[in-house]
């Protein structure tokens, strides 16, 4: 006994897979599941024969590892994570690793850090991404947690992980306590923006210039060659080519009211948190539930006729307006998110690599794409980059992807198509590069009713004042400025 290398709780479809690829590559895994008829199914299956020991209890399978033991979650975040760490814990030796591999919230994985290392164990939060076939293949891994935990599975993590065309494993150490869910989170909200903005482009050639999924397909398989070239526009162009045993469309037979599992919703409320403008995943959560409210929408559309003309112009030449809007307004989303983990890196006091970050996501998970490659580029060329848009390749391209960019917004309010991602963006990107916003008019208004202060342009930054506006308020002013 005693001779596995990890252990792992939780057979559900991603726990399976990713204790074949740990098999698979080498190392010896200890396999248990609360429901134990899972466990011997697992076993007299696709684990038969193989370097794995099914277990029938914690006890069992803490016995079968080697130390210092390590032992990972793959179960349903939330009470279940809490309630194994706990049966976990009397069974395990100072030194001894739990690691939590489950989609948890990042605020859960600061406290699971603390509370593990108070009963002198480490404890890491990791964000796993490509689903199941990443995690059989190679999925990007986003540890953190306790740092002095590192060590002890950075080998069978970067074994198991996807690995770039060059060999860089696509998994390191993110940073302390819920750092490692943190960056996973925002993974996940950016992927819910990339995957809002390739259906607005889809509704744009559909709806608006009367495109066959035929054509869709075909312009998708370009797309995909060369700078957008990622698994979103990938699986988008195999969808579109996708016919059944009828030969029938199956996207077209697909209802379309989307679902959510909440990280997109955290990612936002984060940046709420944070005070960070994160428009266009805000905006892409907000879409999921505007095509939840399927009843309503069908008798909106009964009662409530929209202004619109059909497109008019060259159709060839909108479609690469679209590319480009595609690709400027996802550079928008990869800035904002960047912007949201430095100011929470700030907060919290993580030690972020956000080079390292962005090739932990150029294999294995959803986002993966050619594109991040630049983003490594940017922030190997200045580790200090306040923005991605400061950066001149970036720079560059937003810059000349603007007459289309507009284009594609005034063409889409025309037509009356929503695409509140691609608008966000350039919103965004018109806010972003203007050195006066209408905010002193906001300022005002917030003294005027409330006394909440403002600064001058003629003052030095620090100093506030108030105006009394109506001649009946007097002078005091409220004691929080950003009340």
């Amino acid at each position: 006994m005693a001779e596995q290398d990890i252990g792992l709780i939780g057979l559900a479809v991603m726990g399976e897979n990713l204790v074949l690829n740990m098999e698979s590559k080498g190392f010896g895994v200890a396999v248990y599941n609360r429901t134990v008829e899972k466990v011997d199914k697992f076993m007299a299956g696709r684990a038969n024969g193989k370097n794995i020991v099914g277990c029938r209890s914690i006890e069992e399978l803490v016995q079968n590892l080697k130390k210092p033991r390590r032992v990972m979650l793959l179960v349903k975040a939330g009470a279940a994570v809490d309630a194994f760490i706990d049966q976990l814990i009397p069974h395990l030796e100072k030194g001894d690793i739990i690691i939590d591999g489950g989609n948890s919230h990042f605020p859960d994985s600061i406290r699971r850090t603390e509370y593990v290392e108070s009963k002198g164990l480490l404890f890491i939060g990791t964000g796993v991404s490509g689903g199941e076939e990443g995690a059989l293949k190679g999925p990007s891994m986003m540890p953190g947690g306790s740092p002095d935990a590192w060590p002890h599975v950075k080998e069978i993590f970067q074994t198991i992980c996807a690995h770039t065309e060059s060999g860089e494993p696509c998994c390191d150490w993110v940073g302390e306590d819920g750092a490692g869910h943190f960056v996973k989170m925002v993974h996940n909200g950016i992927e819910y923006g990339d995957m809002q903005m390739i259906c607005e482009t889809y509704q744009l050639m559909k709806e608006g210039l009367g495109m066959s999924n035929e054509e869709m397909h075909d312009v998708f398989t370009e797309w995909n060659e060369g700078e957008l070239d990622s698994y979103l526009i990938e699986i988008t162009r195999d969808i579109l080519g996708y016919k059944d045993a009828d030969g029938n469309a199956v996207l077209d037979l697909i209802l379309d009211t989307a679902g959510q599992k909440g990280t997109g919703k955290w990612t936002a409320i984060a940046a709420l948190d944070e005070g960070q403008p994160l428009t266009l995943i805000g905006e892409a959560v907000f879409a999921r539930c505007l095509s939840s409210l399927k009843d309503e929408r069908t008798e909106a559309a009964k009662h409530l006729k929209g202004q619109t003309q059909p497109f008019s112009g060259d159709k060839k030449a909108f479609i690469d307006d679209l590319r480009k809007a595609l690709y400027a307004s996802k550079i928008i989303s990869y800035a904002q998110g960047y912007q949201l983990m430095r100011s929470a890196a700030k907060t919290h006091g993580w030690h972020l690599n956000y080079g390292g970050i962005a090739l932990m996501w150029r294999g294995g998970c959803i986002i993966r794409s050619v594109f991040l490659g630049k983003i490594k580029e940017a922030f190997d060329n200045n580790p200090d980059l306040v923005n991605l848009l400061f950066d001149p390749f970036f720079e560059g391209a937003v810059t000349s992807a603007q007459p289309s960019w507009r284009n594609v917004v005034t063409q889409a309010v025309n037509m009356g198509i929503p695409v509140p991602a691609l608008s966000t963006a350039l919103a965004f990107f018109d806010g972003y590069r203007h050195e006066r916003l209408p905010a002193n008019l906001l300022q005002a208004q917030r003294d005027y009713f409330g006394a909440h202060t403002y600064e001058r342009v003629d003052k030095p930054r620090g100093e506030y004042f108030h105006t009394n506006w109506t001649g009946r308020g007097g002078d005091t002013a409220a004691s929080t400025y950003n009340a």
